[in-house]
């Protein structure tokens, strides 16, 4: 069989809720600046990037291509694990041994809001935030060396910054009331690092690999440097202070004064500390918790140093430690910016040696938070003369190059700073890695769309002063359909001079020059009906149950029911008849108790070689002791087919039955009947 990974002819998507009943927040506007069919030019499932995905037309092919492949990645990523949990992110496309139930890990959750926000269709995230605060993610957790020996939940496993995304998030869509109703989950899971809390010296501590940072050069001057360097970090201690900031800010809007002023002043507290004991040389560094009771820094900058900024919590007189971005003896790379200072000697210490060394490589996770962090200093301390505007696009750009292999965009692991090779690239299990950001560097960050808490947004680009044009549109925002448009002299598209912004079509504002505006947007995003698959088993227990007349090697029926659906070859989550002696074969699923089909999505698979989109299909349900067919239409390659019965039909079996006028064989991605519950 021919199996390769698909190239710029057919790029991998996903059949997911864009098309579920009840459709998407705010019907995208029609039309526009934009040619939507050539942004989506080889795309699978070209509709759902329409309801969902902020366009964009950017004169930095790189900066751009990157962007709607790494929307291709985020999608992958969604997963839909049943009617108890919904829709989580993944950050392997695989399973991993480490996970919670379902398939999460907490160590990018935070990078994972942060990038979903900008979607339309709102129940993605209401899911996923749903899953770590009260659901299978918020559940125990065994206390063992392999999955975090302090912590006894999932959502603690890892160090991440939930009540920060979950304000972040709805500074994009609105949904103030859904996020204020997760204050007791979300003061729970701050009150949740309490026992890493020292008290004493008023910090936080953590163990740098369960801030998802084995092999540091913080760990390395330790006795174990997988599982030990327990420190005072700015990472964790950021992240609570950017977390008591958000908790602080909803608090006040239920009129909890009290509340929010306790939470204010933990933050104060955290900022105040930070400051006096881990800042050292003007940069903020890991102190160790163990053995050093002068409580001294170590010596080496790590790259982590920026994330106060992220949150806010650096003051402009600490500014200075942006230097070192931009140091060729800091954190400056062709493919960076390096884990750790270059004039640290554990530089790139045991980096060849295999997964994970986070001494030098280049890291996205840490990259995105850097990027975020330098966003916000730009946007928020102009007056600093560290860095500006084109250290930010260059860093952007580098990391958009960063992101290729062999010609195509492609994500991993981790990439040599200064080589064009990813250093951690496992087969089968790296590939379109989930554990980072970048559409919301560009939306958030290059193009300046900065979110704001209250019925405004504040446009603020970033881009290079050469940049003669951009545009974005399709942008959910608020509950509108928000668009910005550069065009420096007017001639590139034809509708004026300068900035202009656009609410539903309409614009709301013009100036001459890139200086930054607040323009009132009042309003929320719909809240959505909430939609089951009654066919998935996320997890291959029980019911429902798939089997089929002939499968491939690896291509097991169960993986059409897995509630993941992407077309890549490896991993792969699909079922063939690749190699099948029958003229025709078919795929049954059947389930415990009868169902209502009113709503069938079947994404077929076609890995442009061996597996190709059928010819036609049969779609079958089970009445009795008879098959009875349901009317469908010719497939069309690269699209989700769907079926729609009126009225629904009962049944506890599907059977569909792939055709190809020459006899070759078939794949199913994903085959699932959807049905609103509310």
């Amino acid at each position: 069989m021919v199996r390769r990974r698909l190239g710029t002819a057919l790029i991998a998507g996903t059949l997911l809720a864009g098309l579920l009943p009840g459709g998407a927040a705010a019907e995208p506007r029609a039309g526009g600046l934009i040619d939507r069919d050539e942004k989506l030019a080889g795309y699978v499932d070209p509709g759902w990037y329409r309801d969902n995905v902020p366009f964009v037309d950017l004169p930095d092919a790189t900066v751009e291509d990157t962007y709607y492949y790494r929307w291709r990645t985020f999608k992958e990523a969604l997963k839909y694990t049943g009617p108890d949990d919904g829709w989580i992110v993944s950050e392997f496309l695989g399973p991993v041994g480490y996970s919670a139930p379902g398939g999460g890990i907490s160590a990018a959750a935070g990078h994972h809001v942060y990038e979903g926000r900008w979607l339309r269709d709102t129940r993605y995230l209401d899911d996923y935030l749903d899953y770590w605060l009260s659901g299978s993610g918020a559940g125990p957790k065994p206390a063992t060396e392999e999955l975090n020996p302090n912590t006894t939940d999932w959502a603690h496993q890892y160090s991440f910054w939930i009540a920060d995304a979950v304000v972040a998030r709805a500074s994009v869509d609105g949904r103030w009331d859904r996020a204020a109703a997760e204050l007791p989950a979300l003061e729970e899971q701050w009150h949740g690092w309490d026992p890493q809390f020292d008290a004493d010296l008023g910090l936080y501590w953590q163990t740098p690999v369960w801030d998802a940072m084995e092999y540091t050069a913080s760990s390395y001057q330790s006795d174990d440097p997988y599982h030990g360097g327990e420190g005072f970090r700015p990472t964790l201690n950021a992240y609570q202070y950017g977390d008591a900031k958000a908790i602080a800010s909803l608090l006040r809007r239920t009129g909890d004064d009290a509340g929010a002023a306790d939470y204010e002043r933990r933050a104060d507290q955290l900022k105040s500390t930070v400051d006096e004991k881990l800042l050292d040389d003007g940069f903020y560094k890991h102190v160790m918790r163990d053995g050093n009771p002068d409580r001294t820094p170590i010596s080496d900058r790590e790259q982590m140093g920026f994330v106060p900024w992220y949150f806010g919590m650096a003051g402009p007189e600490r500014a200075g430690a942006w230097d070192q971005l931009t140091d060729p003896e800091g954190f400056a790379a062709a493919h960076g910016p390096t884990t750790v200072e270059r004039r640290s000697p554990w530089y790139l210490h045991e980096a060849e040696e295999g997964c994970c060394r986070w001494s030098g490589p280049s890291w996205p996770y840490a990259t995105s938070q850097t990027l975020t962090a330098l966003a916000k200093l730009l946007d928020e301390q102009p007056a600093q003369r560290h860095v500006d505007r084109q250290d930010y696009y260059e860093l952007l750009r580098g990391y958009a190059l960063t992101q290729r292999k062999d010609g195509e965009p492609y994500v991993a692991e981790a990439h040599h700073p200064d080589e064009d090779r990813w250093l951690y690239d496992s087969p089968g299990h790296s590939e379109d890695y989930n554990h980072s950001t970048y559409t919301d560097l560009v939306l958030s960050g290059l193009l300046g769309i900065r979110p704001q808490q209250d019925d405004t947004v504040r446009i603020a680009p970033l881009v290079p002063g050469d940049w003669d044009h951009f545009a974005v549109e399709d942008v959910a925002y608020h509950g509108h359909d928000l668009s910005v448009v550069w065009d420096r002299d007017g001639r590139h598209y034809g509708t004026g001079a300068g900035l202009r912004v656009l609410v539903d079509g309409a614009e709301v504002h013009r100036q001459d020059d890139l200086a930054p505006v607040r323009l009132p947007v009042a309003g929320r995003a719909p809240d959505l009906p909430e939609q089951v698959d009654d066919l998935v088993n996320a997890d291959g227990e029980g019911f429902p149950t798939a089997t089929a007349t002939y499968s491939g090697e690896g291509d097991e029926p169960g993986e059409a029911i897995d509630g993941q659906d992407f077309h890549l070859d490896r991993p792969g989550t699909r079922w063939t008849n690749h190699g099948s002696p029958n003229a025709i074969d078919h795929l049954q699923v059947e389930t415990a108790e009868p169902i209502d089909v009113s709503d069938v999505r079947i994404s077929f698979y076609d890995d442009g070689g061996e597996v190709r989109t059928p010819d036609s299909y049969r779609l079958q349900y089970r009445r009795g002791a008879e098959w009875v067919d349901l009317p469908t239409s010719p497939p069309v390659p690269g699209e989700p087919a769907r079926v729609r019965p009126d009225p629904p039909v009962r049944t506890d079996a599907l059977r569909i039955t792939p055709e190809r006028a020459d006899g070759g064989a078939v794949g199913i991605t994903e085959l699932q009947s959807w049905r609103t519950t509310t």
